[in-house]
């Protein structure tokens, strides 16, 4: 008993369509992470491919089974930018809340207190790494992977494989995409920062007026318990700026697609 094969055209199509899924997922948040087992994120590859394939529409198949492997190559380069394009909206979300921790961090004096980050197996300050936590947790209750599970799926309505086009406005899109890394970080930096620049302004009128008094000695807790407290306050304003970023990745996402396809 023979069972029929499926045609060139829909193999390759699914190779494309793994590869775009893959290196999403590689470079979104949580799931990407490397603590994350290898295993568990080629299963998980494995299985949304399965699942979205069969709801691709794509008319006429843009690929054919004559294409010369150059062009295969660039097909599957192609696949694999737009994938990891996909993911690292998100991850320039994420970027901006670290870079925000270390430099709240750094004011409030934790500059040696770093701490090994699994994610990323490098040194980052607490604050940094706190951050960040609760970061990835918001990301999941507000069901932020879904968004990208859906993109995927949404993406070959937009842009089909051998679609990709590289052009100015989409040079500069991604660039805004990158700076918004530091705008991120400065709204969320921007509470604790202003109130230890008063309070190191504070103790320096106090340390001129009051020589006899060791500022360094009560300079250090006392930034260190201002910056807490600030940092304990504005944690409901960092809950819904994040949520508020995160809410808006699919429309950036679509942007970014409509970019590629012009």
């Amino acid at each position: 008993m023979t069972f029929p094969l499926p045609p060139q055209a829909t193999v390759l199509l699914f190779i494309l369509l793994f590869l775009r899924v893959s290196a999403m997922v590689i470079v979104i948040p949580v799931l990407g992470e490397t603590m994350v087992p290898g295993r568990v994120k080629a299963c998980l590859v494995i299985l949304m491919t399965f699942l979205i394939f069969p709801t691709l529409r794509i008319d006429p198949p843009p690929i054919h089974p004559d294409l010369g492997l150059i062009t295969l190559a660039f097909a599957m380069a192609g696949e694999i930018l737009i994938g990891i394009v996909i993911g690292a909206t998100a991850r320039f979300i994420f970027a901006g809340i670290q870079l925000a921790g270390s430099v709240i961090g750094m004011q409030m004096g934790f500059a040696m207190s770093n701490v090994l980050d699994p994610l990323t197996r490098a040194n980052v300050m607490v604050i940094s790494e706190f951050q960040y936590m609760i970061a990835m947790l918001i990301f999941l209750a507000v069901d932020g992977h879904h968004i990208f599970i859906m993109a995927i799926a949404d993406s070959y309505r937009i842009l089909p494989p051998l679609g990709i086009h590289f052009s100015a406005p989409l040079m500069e899109f991604l660039l805004t995409l990158f700076g918004a890394i530091f705008v991120t970080a400065v709204k969320v930096a921007a509470p604790v920062m202003a109130v230890l620049l008063f309070t190191n302004v504070a103790l320096g009128i106090v340390a001129r007026t009051v020589p006899q008094i060791n500022v360094f000695m009560v300079g250090f807790p006392i930034q260190v318990a201002t910056g807490l407290i600030i940092f304990g306050l504005t944690a409901p304003l960092f809950a819904q700026l994040v949520q508020r970023a995160i809410s808006g990745l699919p429309g950036q996402i679509r942007a970014v697609l409509q970019l590629m396809a012009m």
